[in-house]
C-alpha cells in the first residue's frame, strides 16, 4: 500500500556533490520552495558536529532584529539615541580644539 505523503522539498535530505573549484549545486525544488534566487545572499556557518549551516541573509536578519528589539529601550529610538551622541562627540571634539 503506498501512502500519499507530501514532502516539503525544503525539509527533505538530499545528496549534493561538492562540484569544481568547491562549488555545491542547490537542486531547484528546494530553490523554489526556499524562494533563492540568482544573486541570494547566503550565510554558510560551520557547527561544532562537522556539519554545514546554509541560510538567506534575509531569515538571518530577520532572527537577529528580533532578538535585538528584546534589547532595545522603549522610551528612546536608535536613531534619537544616535544623534545625542553624535552631539556629545561634536562638543567634546570642539572643547578639545579650543
Amino acid at each position: 500500500m503506498a501512502h500519499d505523503r507530501h514532502v516539503d522539498p525544503a525539509h527533505a535530505d538530499r545528496q549534493i556533490v561538492v562540484g569544481d573549484r568547491g562549488r555545491l549545486v542547490l537542486p531547484s525544488a528546494v530553490r523554489s520552495a526556499l524562494g533563492i534566487t540568482r544573486g541570494t545572499r547566503m550565510l554558510l556557518s560551520t557547527e561544532a558536529d562537522g556539519s554545514l549551516r546554509l541560510r538567506p541573509y534575509r531569515a538571518v536578519a530577520e532572527e537577529s532584529r528580533g532578538l535585538l528589539a528584546e534589547l532595545a529601550p522603549t522610551d528612546v529610538t536608535l536613531v534619537d539615541e544616535l544623534i545625542s551622541n553624535r552631539r556629545a562627540e561634536a562638543a567634546a571634539e570642539n572643547a578639545e580644539s579650543r
